[in-house]
């Protein structure tokens, strides 16, 4: 039987007695009885705030789908991702370049909702996913100085997916954060997340679609790794081969299940100069591995992991956990969680605990219902998340906001 703490912090799975679209101490609550499909629709309207989305167009799509019919989701994101890419184009050609670039943005994130329940083998996936793309390069093609689409050399043929976007500031050399999501999250969302609020302060960002997630997963069919000190060490080796990367200043910072990967990159990637959970996770199997097909995210789960049932995956979560690698973690170390978090407060407590017993310099921030941010990753307000996690690494890498606004040398979007 589960305890009273137990069922608030898996509340995601909930039907509320109120079955009226509502708020809820983990934000707006559009479909009570489909509570996962209201999660990712509190996902999109959240990150509405951070450029990915307007409110109007996120309710008016919400208005005209069928509650609980995934078709229905899909066409109805499509369609306002279709108008903004339309609207884009036409602008851009009229040199109307900030407002295309709005355009593009929204878009991007329009065809990440999409996509985002499609089958993995439905034939929709991949052309969602890379309109989607297309949106983003557009985007940031006119930032100043542009962002450039990587490819950081992972396996033969196979890269890591990414984007690098310097921060607009003066100075040859600035430190970088390595951003990258978790098991459904991508690099283009982490503009939303993580990036943007980096940005801002000073730090440039290298946006990745690591092993098991977006373009890497989706065109090179790599699946996730538990040592996340691999393919973080390959990004650091691309990076540390930049004139513009202070390489005393890297970070790392992974979203939701990234949370792991972020965490266990530093236990073993010494270069790393500071980490963060966003998201904390102490063992993948403790949390999923009761967890039957018929789980919320239960396909994603199978697809990153490559099992053919969630059965198959219980097995491949196993090494997956913090447990015995945390304590080599030397670098500073913030968890950042929300209050109703669906991957639970205990889980965070538990790492942050463990990592303190073990001599880690960790932080610990918990978001709560009043000031908004206890959805999980701060998916109802991820400004507040990225306030917190950028104002924390900003202080690690010594960085003067104060005077760093004094020379801004670029318009940051």
């Amino acid at each position: 039987m589960q305890s009273t703490s137990e069922i608030s912090e898996n509340a995601i799975e909930l039907i509320t007695a109120d079955r009226n679209p509502h708020y809820e101490p983990f934000g707006w609550h559009h479909w009570p009885e489909h509570p996962w499909a209201s999660y990712q629709f509190r996902r999109g309207l959240g990150e509405s705030q951070e450029g990915g989305g307007s409110v109007s167009e996120i309710m008016q799509a919400g208005s005209r789908m069928i509650p609980g019919d995934l078709e229905s989701w899909h066409v109805e994101w499509m369609r306002i991702a279709d108008r903004n890419w339309t609207r884009g184009l036409a602008e851009e050609t009229a040199g109307h370049i900030r407002t295309a670039m709005n355009c593009f943005l929204r878009a991007a994130d329009y065809y990440r909702q999409a996509e985002f329940h499609l089958d993995p083998d439905d034939a929709r996936r991949l052309p969602t996913f890379e309109k989607m793309e297309a949106c983003s390069h557009r985007f940031i093609s006119y930032l100043n100085p542009p962002g450039e689409v990587v490819d950081i050399p992972y396996e033969p043929g196979k890269p890591i997916c990414g984007y690098f976007i310097r921060a607009p500031f003066p100075g040859k050399k600035l430190p970088v954060l390595i951003c990258m999501g978790g098991l459904d999250s991508i690099k283009d969302e982490m503009w939303f997340m993580q990036a943007h609020g980096c940005l801002q302060r000073g730090i440039s960002v290298l946006m990745i679609d690591g092993p098991g997630q977006g373009g890497t997963l989706r065109r090179h069919k790599i699946y996730t790794r538990h040592d996340s000190e691999v393919p973080i060490g390959k990004c650091i080796d691309w990076l540390e081969k930049r004139d513009d990367v202070d390489t005393t200043r890297i970070a790392v910072c992974g979203s939701s299940m990234g949370g792991y990967y972020a965490a266990r990159a530093a236990c073993y990637e010494h270069r790393l100069a500071a980490a963060i959970s966003h998201g904390a996770i102490w063992s993948v199997h403790d949390m999923w591995g009761t967890k039957g097909d018929d789980f919320g995210l239960a396909m994603h789960i199978r697809w990153v992991f490559g099992a053919k049932s969630m059965h198959d995956a219980h097995e491949l979560m196993k090494p997956f956990t913090l447990k015995g690698h945390l304590g080599h973690m030397k670098c500073p170390y913030l968890v950042l969680h929300g209050g109703h978090d669906v991957l639970t407060v205990t889980a965070a407590r538990s790492t942050y605990d463990y990592a303190k017993a073990n001599g880690v310099d960790a932080s610990l921030r918990i978001l709560d219902p009043e000031e908004t941010g206890a959805e999980h990753c701060q998916h109802d307000n991820p400004t507040i998340g990225q306030e917190v996690l950028a104002d924390w690494l900003a202080d690690r890498f010594g960085i003067d906001q104060r005077a760093l606004l004094k020379t801004s040398i670029n318009p940051l979007v």
